[in-house]
This record gives structure tokens, C-alpha cells and sequence, in this order.
């Protein structure tokens, strides 16, 4: 018997007030895989991220985790399966750093039940592979918008989820840590078969950290499919009503914006 779906959307439609995001949209995620959302600004992106996270609802269609209906599941069952990163992060009751990536661990704890010696292993090794390390004891609220950024994908990392939503994972980070953090969660996709469906606003990074990507066109439609398929001036410059063109050097494909 086949194992369902890790996400399934069937005839999924969106809205905001009077405006179409997104227009029957059917999707299946599978293990392992590495999505990029591609759409121009106000396209419906974070709001997609949401809906599928159970946030917000959809106006029609079904979402299923592993067959399950994602509005059947409790908050608890659905932060076991899906973790969520959201495009700005706001501490509600800020904590050291050490204090705010552990609450990763808090789905997999029950009433009262402390972190154990592991999880705080597993935190400190996270801190380490985002350049943290040395950070536990700082206050959340002295980091950086960059070091904010990178202790949110340690935290969804520490909590483990089978899909992990992540809403421009790269914002606010510098070049050299754009790449680090991509280069981490491809290796925790490919390692750990895990799966992965990034807002992105740079094609050339979706095409190098992904293989499969979702484009929300103005009007609500939306296309799907392999990014060596889809990443196509043509198709790019439709989504992004600006013409995109397309460069060859040294074996890799790169996308520039002709001015």
C-alpha cells in the first residue's frame, strides 16, 4: 500500500476580500522534496504558507497530512508533521537564545515535561551550524536581524517536522550566510528525508537549492513542476511581468533581469 501524500491539496482557492491569491490549486509534496514559491510581491505567497499551516482557512478545497485532514488534527499533531517560519519573527515573551530555539522541542513534550540533556545537545548543535555558537545566553532582543533569522531556522530545525514551511528563510541574511543556510536545509532534506517549501524571491538560488517549484501568476493561477522544467525565460518573465533572461557559464544556468 502506497504511503499517502506528505501534503495533499485538492482544489485549493484563496482570497482577500474581493481578490483571487490563489485559484484551485492542486499540490503534492512528497519526501525529500525541495520546493521554491515563486510570484511577484502581494502574489499570495505568505498567505499560501499559512493556509497550509492551518492559520488561515481557504475558501475552498481540502488540505491532508499524510491523508489526514489537516482540519481534523489539533495544533499539537499538526507541529509533529509541519513547522512554519514566519517572514518576520516577534518574540511575544522575549528569552535568552538557548530559551527561544529549545521551544522547538515543545510539541514533542508532554505537561510539565523539561527538555532533556539531548534536546539541549541537539540545540547547541544547531546554534553551531548557523554561526550561534557562543550566543545562549544572549538576549533575543540584542541579536541582529540576521542573527534573529538564523536562530528561527535552528529553532523549526530543532523541532524536527517532516515538512518544514519557511517563508523567505534567506531574508535579512548577508551572502555568506544566504548559502550556508540553503546548503543546511538541503542537506537535512537529502539526509534526514525531509521535505521542504521555501518562499523565495531569488531564481538563481531556487534553481541551485531546489528541484521543484510552485509559481503564483497575478491573476491566481498557478504552475508547477520541476525547476529544470520551469525555469525558463519565457515562463519567468510572464510570472514576473519583467522580461528575465536566461545565461550559460561554466556548466550552470543563471537568471538576470534585462534592464
Amino acid at each position: 500500500m502506497n504511503r499517502p501524500a506528505l501534503l495533499d491539496c485538492d482544489s485549493l482557492s484563496i482570497s482577500v476580500g474581493d481578490r483571487s491569491l490563489i485559484d484551485n490549486l492542486n499540490l503534492q509534496i512528497e519526501d525529500g522534496q525541495r520546493w521554491a514559491i515563486l510570484g511577484m510581491n502581494g502574489a499570495g505567497k505568505t498567505t499560501l504558507l499559512h493556509t497550509l499551516a492551518g492559520l488561515l482557512p481557504a475558501d475552498t478545497g481540502n488540505i491532508c497530512l499524510r491523508g489526514q485532514p489537516l482540519l481534523s488534527l489539533s495544533r499539537r499533531e499538526i507541529a509533529l508533521k509541519l513547522g512554519l517560519l514566519f517572514q518576520e519573527q516577534h518574540e511575544l515573551f522575549p528569552g535568552t537564545v538557548m530559551e527561544t530555539v529549545l521551544t522547538g522541542r515543545h510539541p514533542h513534550l508532554k505537561a510539565w515535561q523539561w527538555e532533556s540533556a539531548e534536546d539541549q545537545n541537539k540545540a547547541r548543535q544547531l546554534l553551531r551550524s548557523v554561526d550561534l555558537k557562543g550566543y545562549e545566553t544572549r538576549q533575543v532582543t540584542t541579536l541582529s536581524g540576521g542573527e534573529r533569522r538564523r536562530l528561527g531556522i535552528a529553532t523549526v530545525l530543532l523541532q524536527d517536522p517532516d515538512l518544514l514551511l519557511l517563508d523567505e528563510p534567506v531574508n535579512h541574511l548577508d551572502l555568506h550566510h544566504q548559502q550556508k543556510i540553503l546548503q543546511l536545509l538541503e542537506t537535512t532534506a537529502r539526509e534526514k528525508n525531509k521535505s521542504l517549501l521555501m518562499v523565495m524571491h531569488d531564481i538563481n538560488l531556487s534553481a541551485r537549492y531546489c528541484d521543484h517549484v510552485l509559481m503564483i501568476f497575478a491573476d491566481g493561477k498557478t504552475r508547477q513542476g520541476k525547476t529544470s522544467e520551469l525555469l525558463r525565460e519565457d515562463i519567468l518573465s510572464e510570472l514576473y511581468q519583467h522580461r528575465i533572461q536566461c545565461l550559460n557559464h561554466a556548466g550552470r544556468t543563471f537568471f538576470i533581469s534585462d534592464a
